[in-house]
């Protein structure tokens, strides 16, 4: 049945005004539209008995906790009708296709379907391969092989240590004979000791023959195997490699004209696993497929935050920029008028830095929330620019340290590459003592504590950073609760080293504070600006060693 998973809505929306343009999927503020069709579905997920997957919110439920992304489309079918789609993010339940939610582009699991096919030749492969390996014959021969190459060169190594020890007991005759001897006795005496060493070298050039053709057949035998193995294996790698290709084909999408492009062609023949699987593509193509015209989008997680990554239940999400963004802004969305992207405007437009103190090799000023600290990919603008224009006569770096674009407050400005390099000492040795005030979106348990949680990048979502123990580098804060109000907590952060989001992750993250900071977009819930300030610093002065301390008070 066409549009069988478009959803009218249920509930009076006729006072609620339809967006100018479609929800820029990588940073959106939900549409009213997209809460009431997110709602339905969040509704659905807890009353539903439909399908049984651990999503961690019920500790009595068993098997694996895997929490979701879904997400919401509202659009608007041919007879000017509002309605929504549904869609999950990868397979739900470990299936493709559950009742309400809008299929996968390409779904390779459904029965006789080439990748079936493809994939029992691949398996029929994998059995040829391991019926070889585990051949009793081919281990019997292998076994004779290396048994054999261990001899060889036992026998080998005796007797070279034989013909060496042998020339020590014919040079010690020879010293001991020859002052006895007359000269025709001493030539037949170094003619049979040389006769004596020559047939040892003799012995040694026909084991050393002996046993090359020895082993050379048996590893002949052993080839009769391995070769048919390898055989089998790089069959193998060529058809994987071939149903690869065919499946990046297959994974088509349509845009609003119905033109349709393929993973290959999108990411190269090379995109990261999972592409194509993500809410979002699977909203979208289903709207262009069946003609209903995209008004706005939302994506939210419902269940346990994974160990690794910051993920609030039912809180909404961008789309994931490594897998989402090649698709999305590369092909689905051409041409649709879409919200403007924040990320290419220039936010410090307008704002003004403040110098809070000033002497002939340094400043301290006071960044304003969203203003770069160095230029970005698209926008110049930044402390560094602004610092650049006003001294033009400064040299070295200037920037000795930095702050995340929306994180406001207190940064260290060098005049001069001497200077530069002193300051960045002390942060390196971390003699520098900074203290960050932080508003925190709800109450938490302790007053104080130390949180200890080694980051990296999200290289799938850049710039959003993981929890990581493998790869992640270090990163450690300490923090103290200064009031509690309105169901709000601010805190002081003392971070002790200085990674990228470090207080933003440590703040959100359920092994941290499990409370996000008011304002971050990216761990918790946006509002009118970060709650976060790096409001006071104390440093050694690079020239006069004096003690410094700066304090510039948060305003929130």
């Amino acid at each position: 049945m066409q549009n069988q998973f478009f959803q009218p809505f249920q509930t009076d929306i006729s006072g609620i005004s339809l967006p100018e343009k479609f929800t820029f999927p990588f940073y959106y503020q939900p549409h009213q539209l997209s809460e009431i069709a997110a709602s339905a579905l969040q509704n659905h997920l807890e009353t539903q008995t439909d399908f049984d997957h651990n999503f961690g919110l019920d500790t009595t439920q068993n098997g694996l906790v895997i929490g979701k992304m879904f997400g919401v489309l509202v659009c608007q079918n041919e007879k000017g009708e509002l309605g929504y789609l549904w869609a999950f993010s990868g397979k739900l339940a470990n299936e493709n296709h559950h009742n309400y939610f809008v299929p996968t582009v390409f779904d390779m699991l459904t029965e006789n379907s080439f990748f079936r096919k493809e994939e029992e030749l691949l398996n029929a492969y994998n059995r040829k391969i391991e019926n070889l390996e585990k051949d009793s014959n081919y281990h019997i021969t292998l076994e004779n092989f290396n048994q054999s190459k261990i001899q060889a060169e036992f026998e080998l190594q005796l007797q070279k240590t034989r013909i060496k020890e042998q020339k020590i007991l014919r040079d010690e005759k020879r010293n001991q004979l020859a002052p006895t001897l007359n000269e025709e006795d001493l030539q037949h005496l170094n003619f049979e000791l040389s006769e004596d060493s020559k047939q040892e070298s003799i012995l040694l050039k026909k084991m050393t023959k002996y046993w090359k053709l020895t082993l050379l057949t048996l590893e002949e035998k052993v080839a009769v195997f391995t070769d048919e193995i390898n055989q089998l294996k790089e069959e193998r790698k060529a058809k994987s490699a071939a149903l690869q290709q065919k499946l990046f084909a297959e994974y088509s999408f349509f845009n609003q004209y119905k033109e349709k492009k393929s993973l290959g062609e999108i990411f190269n023949n090379n995109p990261p696993a999972g592409a194509g699987e993500c809410a979002a593509p699977k909203l979208l193509h289903y709207a262009f497929q069946h003609n209903l015209k995209p008004i706005c989008m939302a994506e939210f997680w419902w269940g346990q935050s994974p160990n690794s990554e910051v993920r609030q239940h039912k809180q909404f999400y961008p789309s994931c920029k490594s897998k989402c963004e090649p698709i999305l802004m590369g092909h689905m969305l051409h041409d649709l008028e879409m919200e403007e992207n924040p990320f290419i405007m220039n936010h410090a437009e307008g704002k003004d830095i403040e110098i809070v103190y000033e002497d002939e090799v340094m400043l301290a000023i006071n960044k304003p929330t969203e203003f770069l600290s160095v230029p970005g990919k698209t926008i110049s603008d930044s402390v560094y620019a602004r610092i650049k224009e006003k001294y033009p006569d400064a040299t070295g770096p200037l920037i000795v340290h930095r702050l995340d674009m929306s994180t406001s407050g207190i940064m260290l400005i060098a005049k001069n590459e001497a200077t530069a390099v002193q300051l960045q000492s002390q942060f390196i040795n971390r003699t520098i003592k900074k203290r960050y005030v932080a508003l925190l979106d709800g109450l938490l348990e302790k007053s104080h504590g130390y949180i200890d949680l080694p980051l990296r990048v999200d290289l799938d979502d850049r710039p959003r950073q993981l929890v990581c123990y493998e790869h992640g580098k270090p990163a450690q804060t300490k923090w103290k609760t200064i009031e509690v109000k309105n169901g709000k907590t601010k805190v002081y952060f003392y971070p002790i080293t200085g990674r990228t989001h470090q207080l933003r992750v440590h703040a959100s993250h359920n092994l941290g504070l499990h409370t996000p900071i008011v304002g971050d977009d990216l761990y918790g819930t946006k509002a009118d600006r970060l709650h976060l300030h790096a409001e006071y610093i104390q440093f050694e002065h690079p020239i006069t060693k004096e003690v410094m301390e700066i304090m510039v008070e948060a305003g929130f």
